[in-house]
């Protein structure tokens, strides 16, 4: 049996899964759409969803085809059976994350590129909405990986741990940069320095989750977040709002913010969702939006860059 608990894979590239015609090919995870709701699940329920290299590669690929599919307006991402993700296969003993040349895999310190941080990265990336529905245990990266996500729904019962520490390793997947944003600096320390495993129950006001319900409201909950705002909002609207919230914490100031948001504002002035958006509001009926986040999106974005 495999021993799962809780940091990422590691590798400086990955490789993204065959497709069949226009269908991913994938093993560790399945993805599916419905009402403008793409469901990520991550499908190892034998050994609690432990991360995989193929999942690693999986979940690269699948949210950079949401991020491309205008079909799709928001993320829900949720584990197989009674876990979310109780972390990375440790059955290879203490060598687990040893990736020196001695082991065979070849990468060097400086060249090394942590597999969960990649994960991240491509949920950071992603212009859609992103909820994880944590319906059971999530340790290491199991919990990290849903950090770069912007609405956390867990349930009451879920063990949750940042354990790094316990086992002699670090924080990975960019926790050390989206953790403090979310929870704060003394409790993100609190958090890693004491590696404890905590029900999210007991982490219910420290910010870290948006909602903590039974288990059995998990999924219904984030998926009615999710439909909210596939039936209500506009793509574009949604996209530059997502990239204002999370490039707004690295600016330096509120005046600096106050410029990016004014060129966006009035950009998005000028556009036809906002005529529809306002002209909706003012007949009283749902509004039709048109406009494209793949396709739609003004000239400076992304203007970090």
């Amino acid at each position: 049996m495999a021993i799962v608990e809780e940091s990422a894979l590691h590798s400086p590239f990955y490789l993204k899964p065959r497709k069949r015609g226009n269908k991913m090919d994938l093993s560790h995870t399945r993805y599916e759409i419905e009402n403008g709701v793409a469901r990520i699940t991550l499908h190892r329920p034998d050994i609690m969803n432990a991360v995989t290299e193929t999942m690693r590669n999986e979940l690269i690929e699948t949210f950079s085809e949401a991020d491309r599919d205008d079909a799709v307006r928001v993320i829900v991402v949720t584990g197989a059976g009674k876990a979310f993700c109780a972390g990375a296969d440790l059955s290879s003993g203490g060598s687990a994350f040893d990736y020196s040349e001695n082991h065979g895999r070849g990468s060097s310190i400086s060249e090394h590129r942590d597999g969960g941080g990649q994960i991240s990265l491509a949920i950071f990336r992603c212009r859609k909405p992103v909820i994880a529905a944590i319906n059971g245990h999530a340790v290491g990266v199991g919990i990290t990986i849903t950090l770069p996500m912007d609405i956390r729904i867990a349930a009451e019962d879920a063990r949750i741990g940042f354990v790094f520490t316990r086992r002699g390793v670090v924080p990975e997947a960019c926790s050390s940069w989206f953790l403090l944003r979310i929870v704060g600096i003394a409790k993100a320390a609190e958090l890693v320095y004491t590696g404890r495993v905590f029900r999210a129950v007991e982490e219910a006001s420290s910010g870290l989750f948006n909602c903590v319900v039974p288990r059995e409201k998990v999924l219904s909950k984030a998926t009615e977040i999710a439909t909210e705002i596939a039936e209500n909002t506009s793509p574009v609207s949604v996209a530059l709002s997502k990239a204002l919230l999370w490039h707004g914490l690295t600016e330096d100031d509120p005046q600096s913010v106050h410029l990016i948001d004014s060129r966006c504002f009035c950009w998005a002035g000028q556009q036809r969702d906002a005529y529809e958006g306002i002209q909706s509001f003012l007949d009283r009926r749902p509004p039709k939006f048109t406009m494209s986040a793949s396709t739609d999106m003004p000239d400076f974005y992304p203007w970090w860059k």
